[in-house]
């Protein structure tokens, strides 16, 4: 991005806030207004009492309100960059698992933001557009990333709602003010969106396009699909009684009570209807699940076709087993969830291993299809088979190789860390600092780890004597090193110098062979050392020279896990990503986005990577396709080591694959890794069923309990 351009996103970030302090304190008055007015409208007594509560509760905390609002927003938008913006992460509104945890407090406040996001939205939605194409242009972007605008309207509710969490105040009453309060919040965002978008145009910004997608054939664009959503939905639950997060909410967590029981407190039919309605929700959620599914065209057409034809079963389970989606081990979500994850290492019809995955699916399905009173008892029964014939399609020597990968890195990384605190050891010695650059990164390089591997076999063969410690002779070595590195003492004792060279290079030899390091380097370093012996031994003894005014000093120490030649051939090792005992190269290999059309923008697809490295890495499971030879190879992770610097992939054939972190970081920086899915297809599924009620809550006339 260019200098004047990042002036111009800074600059409307400190506009917006400076604005904010304008409008906020007059938003804040128009809301007093507001309720002022729906107190003098109610209807009745309790309706009254209600928005005289609210009135006189913002008249104690209007200055408090208008305050922290301000901070709050401030806050987000000082922390905004254009860079940090551009690779923003869309967050889901509320995932499905964590609607199981949240208490129906927390599930009514989900539900109140998204009516004033939808209220606000509908408010400044052309305005809004033209400011979000604008900043994506200052950004650099040349097509439209709604996420990549910092003043899109779900961070600035969110900053509200954030600001208001935190006064004690009534529920109720922040609740109203939310309410109240979405329209004039609208009014005055668009004034400011209007305000931000001229002033970056007499900058000279270009706006960014949007783009244009083309709806592949046979499948239906999302607005067709949230039409037939409702359709649906009105159909099973009637016009009044859409699939809200509430309703939602009470299903996963047990609670069938969805009707008023307190006004018929013997009507005995209660729990009939309440088992009607659960089933009736359950089966909503079903048909949603599978029709996400069905759109989701990482999976085969072929697989997607199978698990539709699926729908009678489950729908005859979710009426004796209303919340068999919800419990990740139940024997049905564990079936789905294996069709689903194995069909994810697929990416053609012609991939090996899918001709012989296709005949598993079906029938999986016929057996389903089948009439019988047994059918939950067949889900686990279908579930064991599929899982056999599964391992029986990875030959054994793959099994065996894989086993063999898992071993090495756990062995890798123990060395790795115990050389870590070898090294800090070495480094702390008062006779490091002095000597040449070239032996000190030796030692905290290489002899770390020669310590290391030593210190674990003597840990693996316990009762070696105290004098046939190759550990104890490794570490010994190091006086006699240091000392004879430094021109300055060695030279003034040439006798000691003489005595101590063979054992010194002897023991250095073994030491390096015992972790097969490279030859090439190991001679390399000799040359390195004999020259300062020999330079020391040349040099008057009468004479003392000068000590190093400036010694040199080593970079800091690499934290990328080292790994032997065997090392890397038992764990697969993906050389070209960390060629062993090479610096990072620069690749001359095109760039993923050349040699396969990704589905999503890259600086999405980046932006989570670097965010999930922040966090603990990529999770065990993600699918990722990885670009090899100009090739993309799908790949799954299946191991991470416990201290997440080493990961081993897995293949559709069963075929192993492990890399270092800075091993994956670097096929970022190349664009030669996308994430195919962070988690499983019928978590995602489930995810945009919460969503979607999320978005029907919002639909709903009115606040709840007002």
């Amino acid at each position: 991005m260019d200098d004047s351009r990042t002036q111009a996103f800074n600059a409307s970030l400190r506009d917006a806030l400076s604005q904010a302090r304008d409008w906020i304190p007059r938003w804040v008055s128009k809301l007093h207004s507001a309720l002022n007015e729906r107190e003098v409208s109610a209807k009745s007594l309790s309706e009254r009492q209600a928005f005289v509560q609210a009135r006189t509760t913002l008249e104690s905390n209007r200055d408090r309100v208008a305050s922290r609002f301000l901070a709050a927003l401030g806050e987000v938008l000082e922390t905004a960059s254009p860079d940090a913006a551009a690779g923003s992460r869309r967050f889901p509104s509320v995932s499905f698992d964590e609607l199981e945890l949240m208490g129906d407090d927390q599930v009514q406040e989900t539900v109140e933001l998204a009516r004033v996001q939808q209220v606000v939205s509908m408010a400044v939605e052309e305005e809004l557009a033209m400011l979000t194409a604008l900043m994506n242009g200052a950004q650099g972007l040349t097509a439209v990333n709604p996420e990549a605008n910092p003043l899109r309207v779900d961070v600035i509710v969110g900053a509200l709602v954030k600001s208001l969490k935190g006064l004690q105040v009534d529920a109720a009453a922040r609740a109203r003010w939310l309410q109240v309060g979405a329209i004039p919040l609208g009014d005055a965002l668009r004034e400011m969106y209007v305000l931000l978008a001229r002033q970056l145009e007499r900058s000279g910004v270009k706006p960014a396009g949007y783009a244009v997608t083309q709806v592949p054939v046979g499948r239906p664009s999302m607005a067709a699909q949230k039409e037939e959503e409702s359709v649906s939905v009105q159909e099973v639950m009637g016009d009044d009684n859409l699939l809200t997060l509430d309703h939602l909410h009470q299903l996963l967590v047990g609670n069938l009570n969805l009707n008023d029981r307190s006004q018929n407190p013997g009507n005995p039919s209660g729990s009939t209807q309440d088992n009607a309605m659960g089933s009736t929700l359950a089966s909503e959620v079903v048909t949603l699940m599978l029709r996400r599914i069905a759109a989701d065209e990482r999976l085969l057409a072929p697989v997607r076709h199978m698990l539709l034809e699926m729908k009678p079963a489950l729908l005859q389970l979710a009426r004796s087993q209303p919340r068999f989606f919800a419990d990740k081990e139940n024997p049905a979500r564990r079936l789905l969830d294996a069709i689903t994850a194995r069909s994810l290492a697929f990416t053609s019809e012609r991939d090996s291993g899918f001709k012989a995955f296709l005949p598993q699916v079906h029938a999986v399905v016929r057996a389903l299809q089948e009439p019988g009173a047994d059918l939950a008892a067949r889900f686990p029964k279908q579930l064991d088979l599929l899982e056999r014939s599964q391992a029986a399609s990875v030959a054994p020597e793959r099994v065996q190789a894989r086993g063999l990968a898992v071993q090495t890195l756990v062995r890798v990384e123990q060395r790795n860390l115990l050389a870590e605190r070898v090294a800090t050891d070495i480094r702390s010695r008062s006779d490091f600092r002095k000597a040449p650059g070239v032996v000190q990164r030796f030692l905290y390089g290489p002899w770390s780890q020669v310590v290391a591997q030593a210190r674990l076999v003597e840990a693996a063969a316990p009762g070696t004597q105290l004098g046939q410690s190759a550990a104890q002779r490794y570490t010994d070595l190091l006086p006699d090193l240091l000392w004879s590195s430094q021109l300055a003492l060695a030279s003034l004792n040439r006798p000691r110098l003489v005595k101590i060279i063979p054992g010194v290079l002897r023991t250095l030899r073994e030491g390096l062979d015992s972790i097969d390091y490279p030859r090439e380097k190991a001679e390399a370093f000799f040359q390195a050392l004999m020259g300062m012996h020999e330079a020391a031994y040349k040099t008057q003894r009468n004479t003392a020279p000068a000590a190093e005014e400036n010694p040199s000093v080593p970079p800091d120490m690499d934290d990328e896990p080292w790994m032997q030649r065997r090392e890397a051939r038992d764990s697969c090792l993906m050389d070209d990503a960390f060629p062993m005992g090479a610096p990072p190269q620069t690749t001359t290999q095109p760039a993923f986005v050349e040699t396969q059309r990704m589905s999503r923008d890259w600086a999405d697809v980046k932006a989570e990577i670097s965010s999930a490295q922040r966090t603990s890495d990529l999770p065990v499971g993600t699918w990722v396709d990885i670009l090899q030879d100009g090739q993309a190879a799908r790949w799954q992770i299946t191991w991470a080591s416990p201290h997440g610097t080493l990961f081993l992939f897995t293949g559709s054939d069963g075929r192993s694959l492990s890399m270092t972190k800075r091993g994956l970081e670097r096929l970022l920086e190349q664009d030669r890794l996308r994430v195919v899915a962070h988690h499983g297809v019928v978590d995602a599924a489930l995810d945009d069923v919460a969503r979607q009620a999320w978005l029907n809550s919002a639909k709903v006339t009115g606040f709840a309990g007002l």
